[in-house]
């Protein structure tokens, strides 16, 4: 097949997992120029796709889609997945955004490393034509993996890519894969598993009974979901204890003193507690109460907290609340 004279270059989608890396290496033997985007939000992280990259080195363009991704989240046209993962609309809007790179940096056409048949919602042939079609980029999107199994696209017609040298991967089987990768030389890669809170039931109820009392959501919001216990009080306000050392480190970076209360109990070890927003005393001394509750503090005896707020600093002693008598206030 004669091919395109001009360097070829193209922007893949990348999770950081294998099919990712498989897709762009399967690229780049033909001699394309392979760059990779990945996407970010409290749900779902760059890490994998940046280590993959680094791996590779392959150039990657990390972009924060919190804002936009949230509108979407509120009513994705396809629904949810098991739980609260739109996954459809999901994709179709990444390959929107990376679309809007194409002439911009003289992209020639998008891919990404999906396989027909690995998910059995997301990853059917019609779930790919949806996403293609609703991406506003139809004919451009290219699965090297499962091309040959796909109507042909542009670049393919165009003689920008071969279609003979791409390769018809379907199903859920990862064996491949796997000897793809050690036929190309890729030796380091992560286990096939799911990299989205939304897929996560515990993360999903959590982000539902959000949703329902504020609007609109913050990204420290959607990040504190992941962490310690959540507790909505009958008024609406919400008290959040930290389970672990490292949840109590990740609420404190979330912490925002412009506007929540945050309570640290003194001499025991115990949880840190966060009342994000504003907090009447009622509120700030259960949220103290609390912390005390669940630490290892004597169950008989007031212990000292701190706590800081939009008003400043101060401390005091409290009794503990029992975490019984909150069990039915937990989210």
């Amino acid at each position: 097949m004669q091919m395109h004279q001009k360097k070829v270059r193209a922007l893949g989608l990348c999770s950081g997992g294998l099919d990712s890396s498989l897709a762009a290496a399967v690229l780049s033997a033909q001699g394309i120029d392979v760059h990779w985007i990945t996407f970010e939000t409290p749900f779902f992280s760059a890490d994998k796709a940046r280590t993959a990259a680094q791996r590779q080195g392959i150039p990657l363009i990390v972009e924060n889609i919190t804002a936009p991704y949230l509108e979407m989240l509120q009513n994705p046209p396809c629904g949810y997945g098991k739980y609260m993962n739109p996954c459809m609309d999901c994709h179709a809007m990444m390959f929107e955004l990376a679309g809007r790179r194409l002439g911009a940096d003289g992209f020639d056409f998008l891919f990404s490393g999906e396989v027909v048949g690995q998910r059995p919602m997301s990853q059917t042939k019609p779930s790919l034509r949806y996403v293609e079609k609703h991406s506003g980029y139809q004919g451009l999107v290219l699965r090297p993996l499962s091309a040959r199994l796909l109507p042909e696209t542009l670049p393919e017609q165009q003689g920008l890519v071969d279609r003979e040298r791409l390769l018809a991967l379907s199903g859920r089987s990862r064996k491949p894969q796997i000897q793809m990768a050690a036929d190309f030389g890729i030796t380091q890669y992560p286990a096939p598993a799911g990299g989205c809170l939304l897929t996560d039931k515990g993360y999903a109820n959590r982000l539902r009974e959000l949703m329902a009392h504020q609007d609109p959501l913050t990204e420290a919001a959607l990040h504190l979901l992941k962490y310690g216990r959540h507790f909505r009080l009958p008024a609406g306000k919400k008290i959040i204890v930290g389970r672990t050392r490292q949840d109590n480190v990740c609420i404190e970076n979330w912490y925002d003193p412009r506007q929540d209360t945050l309570v640290r109990l003194q001499r025991w070890p115990g949880p840190l507690v966060l009342v994000p927003g504003a907090a009447e005393e009622a509120v700030v001394k259960l949220a103290a109460g609390m912390a005390v509750g669940y630490s290892k503090a004597p169950p008989e005896a007031a212990a000292e907290v701190t706590v800081r707020g939009p008003g400043g600093a101060s401390a005091f002693r409290v009794l503990g609340v029992s975490p019984g008598d909150v069990k039915k206030l937990m989210i």
